[in-house]
């Protein structure tokens, strides 16, 4: 069954990978939740289970809907009798979006009529309407026409938790403070040994959960007690006992192993009081241990290594100070130097204000406030003594002011579009001529890593002259992008036999995973050429998945397999992937299996292209064809893509299904299509400039693309 799980927008990701460790199926993160694939078990299990959850949403009807009429007969055509008792209360959460329906209390009203006259129309007594605690809560999403309604498995908000009876001025909802908790790895951290602090703790919204956390308490332990979430017809009451008794025993387990790890100040009386109100409902009482104290005399609680939790104030009524975020800063970097942080500021003015270094950044929301949220590891790195003493040179510090502009540029397009690995820098100064690319790294250390690559000088340019600037470019990106040195990859060509080739190659055998479109995905930065994940082919495969759905997907020249891997993720129905090189297909496994998918339905051919193509007799939706430019493999004959494209069109076309599509695409910058020639089979339309991302755009020539269909 496929069903949705909302959550605050921001923590999609974090919640997919949360949802698929709880056993579900199969999780792909969406705007504000994520689409999920399993049984109703897994469902009950994350409104038991998750902490990042809002709502768990299982659906039970969807169908178009035009206008208010059409939604009425809709809801109306639903078999009530078979979700509610007439004794029962329910209410009606509707979110609409559109021309025709703009109100959600309308369109909820509508929903309401349309189930109270389908049980008097059969004689039956109505249920009745109660908002504040209803026994079945249904959930309408109206967009694009199209409406879904759903049964609210988990009956309310789920970042209540139960235990909450005051909160400071500010509350933090408790699902955002776990994903605070989780992005800072406090998880690994506690079983580590580590101690959890937060000198500004408020209510102790942060200590708390991050408390329950290390104790295996499920969040929906105490928040549902011994009531149903919900009294749905179709709610496995026995199921949802079983769950919870088994959670029951775990969270006895888990508490009664708790350290006392906890450590929570704050300068106002008053919050402190409400903190250890908090502790004791939630069973904490004496596990963490509160006192007033002005952040600037900050101490270290008495551990070698932890994890500083602080959502300092930053909303319009309590006036955000800059001043206050570098006494944090400060304080922290003084009494903590070796801890790790997870901060959540206001935005990232306040998170520069700190004065930290931030080995990675994420853009929450805490309702509608949008927030920037700091990891730092260590809150003090050591300084390099060479580093610290020397200023960037004239030339280092004009690469360093057009990576700032660069990125001022691209972050409304990035935030927008979810992108975390782009092309930050192309040779956009001749003199410093490379490429830089950023890589964000998905889980585990969270990191962001540079790969760049120095593209070949011409020879009049003194080797000397060379190596300065390249060395004044690679000062300039650590700088910019405030990263160490072993989190940037170097590459560069150099003349030797038989033409240029990448040096500084290594066999580090080192992977880091990445996101793209929803997909998880291994790249190495240091071992090859290329580093797994063609960058400039990004709004290509959007485009192809966006397809895919529900259709064959056939990959030629795959390399890694990321098309097919996103196509699969968006619901093909099936993919091949054909390579000549068993690395590739082993790393294309891989990043299948990153993202629970393996099987028959993703076949991985290892195999000549072009020569399969041609035997091949199975029938395809969507073909993607992005050959390199020559091969000279020993395994296979010689491929040069001028001399065979024509040839290997052909042969693609006839493999499409009736209304079948191929996508051609190559890098050769010298490349002429033989339009004539393909008149001759097929539909050709050229996309370039519809694929060329906003990263790339200084580059327009990085790759061509044209559409195909059968004549």
């Amino acid at each position: 069954m496929k069903y949705f799980v909302s959550c605050a927008k921001g923590l999609e990701y974090l919640l997919a990978d949360e949802l698929q460790a709880l056993g579900t199926a199969r999780a792909t993160a969406a705007i504000a939740g994520v689409n999920a694939e399993g049984e109703l078990r897994d469902a009950l299990s994350a409104v038991l289970w998750s902490r990042l959850a809002s709502r768990v949403l299982w659906p039970i009807a969807d169908f178009d809907c035009p206008d208010e009429q059409a939604l009425y007969d809709g809801v109306y055509a639903i078999e009530w009798e078979n979700h509610l008792r007439p004794e029962l209360t329910f209410a009606i959460d509707a979110h609409v979006s559109g021309a025709v329906i703009t109100h959600a209390r309308y369109a909820a009203q509508r929903i309401k009529d349309a189930i109270v006259d389908r049980f008097r129309a059969r004689g039956e007594e109505r249920p009745s309407v109660d908002v504040e605690r209803p026994d079945v809560r249904i959930n309408l999403s109206l967009r694009k026409g199209r409406a879904t309604l759903s049964i609210d498995l988990s009956g309310g908000p789920m970042h209540r938790r139960g235990w909450r009876r005051e909160q400071n001025e500010a509350p933090l909802k408790e699902n955002l403070a776990a994903a605070v908790l989780l992005r800072g790895g406090w998880p690994q951290l506690y079983r580590d040994g580590g101690a959890l602090l937060d000198p500004m703790c408020g209510s102790g919204t942060l200590l708390i959960e991050g408390a329950l956390i290390a104790a295996d308490v499920a969040p929906g332990l105490q928040r549902y007690g011994n009531v149903l979430p919900s009294r749905w017809s179709g709610f496995d009451a026995g199921l949802w006992r079983e769950l919870y008794a088994e959670a029951a025993q775990r969270e006895q387990a888990g508490r009664a192993a708790l350290r006392p790890a906890f450590f929570g100040s704050d300068i106002d009386p008053r919050a402190i009081r409400s903190a250890k109100d908090n502790a004791v409902l939630a069973g904490l009482a004496w596990q963490i241990a509160f006192e007033t104290g002005d952040v600037a005399q900050l101490r270290n609680p008495g551990a070698e290594r932890g994890l500083v939790v602080c959502n300092p104030p930053y909303d319009e009524r309590l006036a955000a100070d800059a001043a206050l975020y570098r006494t944090l800063g400060e304080a922290l970097k003084r009494a903590l130097p070796q801890w790790r942080a997870s901060l959540l500021c206001g935005n990232e003015e306040l998170a520069r204000a700190t004065g930290l270094r931030a080995a990675k950044k994420y853009q929450l929301f805490n309702g509608a406030l949008e927030c920037a949220l700091i990891v730092c590891d260590p809150l003090a790195p050591p300084v390099r003594a060479a580093d610290a003493e020397r200023p960037l040179s004239e030339g280092a510090q004009m690469v360093a002011n057009r990576l700032r502009k660069n990125l001022r540029k691209l972050k409304p397009w990035l935030q927008r579009e979810g992108v975390t690995c782009y092309r930050a820098y192309d040779a956009d100064l001749p003199e410093y001529s490379a490429a830089i690319d950023v890589y964000a790294e998905d889980g585990g250390a969270q990191r962001t890593l540079l790969h760049v690559q120095e593209y070949a000088a011409p020879a009049s340019i003194p080797e000397a002259d060379v190596r300065r600037r390249f060395s004044e470019l690679l000062a300039a990106v650590r700088e910019a992008f405030a990263v160490p040195r072993e989190q940037v990859a170097i590459k560069s060509r150099m003349r030797g036999k038989g033409g240029s080739k990448y040096g500084r190659m290594d066999q580090r055998d080192e992977f880091i995973v990445v996101r793209e479109s929803g997909a998880r995905l291994q790249v190495n930065l240091h071992d090859y050429l290329d580093t797994g994940l063609f960058l400039d082919h990004r709004p290509l495969r959007a485009r192809m998945a966006q397809e895919a759905r529900g259709k064959r997907f056939l990959n030629l020249f795959c390399y890694t397999g990321v098309a097919s891997v996103q196509a699969a993720v968006a619901g093909a129905a099936r993919t091949t992937s054909v390579d000549l090189s068993a690395t590739y297909l082993e790393w294309c496994a891989a990043n299948l299996a990153l993202n629970g998918l393996g099987g028959n339905a993703h076949q991985l051919v290892q195999a000549d292209a072009l020569r399969w193509l041609e035997a091949e007799q199975d029938e395809y939706d969507i073909v993607f064809c992005d050959p390199p430019t020559f091969s000279n493999s020993k395994r296979a004959e010689d491929f040069d893509v001028q001399a065979e494209h024509l040839r290997l069109l052909r042969a693609a076309v006839a493999r499409l299904a009736p209304g079948g599509v191929l996508y051609f695409s190559n890098n050769f910058r010298r490349f002429r299509l033989d339009e004539e020639g393909v008149a001759g089979f097929a539909h050709c339309e050229e996309i370039s400039p519809q694929t060329i991302p906003p990263d790339f755009e200084r580059n327009p020539r990085i790759h061509r693309a044209w559409r195909l269909t059968r004549r």
